[in-house]
């Protein structure tokens, strides 16, 4: 017999808040992210969304409030133990070393060693397996358009190294790809590769968080828009019942999410 269970929330933050001297960040906010959904973050400058990242993934932890990653309290202290964790942030400077190859950006910070004396003592990294899986994690998400693996991230194209960027997080992202802004500095075929990435992500089973004052690029691939305002989680609209113009009215206080028959929370079918 077949039971049906409650969709949870796999990324989850509860009354969270972070101040800055004087300045509150965030102000008791809350966070869900579903399994599955592309889940967009809008608001305008000082909002407040790039602190709510930080203090999701363990960049800038809360000083009051708790978060959730697959039903578990958790309590990161920097990004490392979000990463360990199974969270994965790309961010808007891509954080890429031009100088290394391709293969060598995806390992950044966790290279594989070599099996045995050569790795364990001589510590020689394994650059052939390093490769091969660099290799199939491209050719996963269609990009082995790229020339060669070894060929050095300065070389690429803009779109090319957020391409790069994204696959290193599909890759070792176990739970959440976090991006924030993924689009902000590439022109129009370059953005459209990107937000086909973002749904092969997505369509793989991977939650993505994704950051963006691109509303067209929101409204097309987003399954729910969290609206961030003031510190705070301020609406959740669907694009599939909100207009893109409801959405940056709700977003900049001209109008009151309430107000919409739609309501101003949304959540998956069979969330809890």
């Amino acid at each position: 017999m077949n039971v049906a269970t409650k969709l949870e929330p796999i990324l989850k933050g509860r009354n969270m808040v972070k101040r800055y001297g004087r300045v509150t960040a965030l102000d008791h906010s809350d966070f869900d992210l579903y399994p599955g959904e592309v889940l967009a973050v809008i608001g305008d400058n000082g909002a407040g969304k790039s602190s709510l990242i930080k203090a999701l993934t363990g960049a800038a932890p809360p000083d009051i409030g708790e978060v959730y990653l697959a039903g578990q309290l958790v309590n990161f202290k920097n990004p490392m133990e979000g990463r360990l964790a199974g969270i994965e942030t790309v961010y808007q400077n891509l954080a890429v070393s031009p100088s290394l190859n391709i293969a060598d950006n995806l390992f950044l910070g966790r290279e594989l060693l070599k099996p045995g004396f050569l790795g364990k003592w001589l510590r020689m990294l394994d650059h052939q397996k390093m490769e091969q899986i660099a290799r199939d994690k491209l050719s996963e998400l269609g990009l082995l358009t790229i020339q060669s693996i070894n060929q050095a991230v300065e070389t690429l194209s803009g779109g090319q190294r957020q391409a790069v960027a994204v696959a290193r997080a599909a890759a070792f992202g176990s739970k959440v790809v976090i991006m924030d802004e993924p689009t902000a500095a590439l022109g129009v075929k370059e953005s459209r590769r990107v937000l086909e990435l973002i749904k092969d992500v997505r369509d793989r089973g991977m939650p993505v968080v994704l950051i963006s004052h691109n509303m067209p690029h929101v409204w097309e691939v987003a399954d729910r828009i969290h609206v961030h305002r003031l510190g705070k989680r301020h609406a959740v609209i669907k694009p599939a019942t909100h207009t893109m113009s409801e959405g940056v009215a709700i977003m900049t206080g001209a109008m009151d999410p309430n107000d919409h028959p739609a309501g101003a929370y949304a959540v998956p079918e069979g969330a809890v």
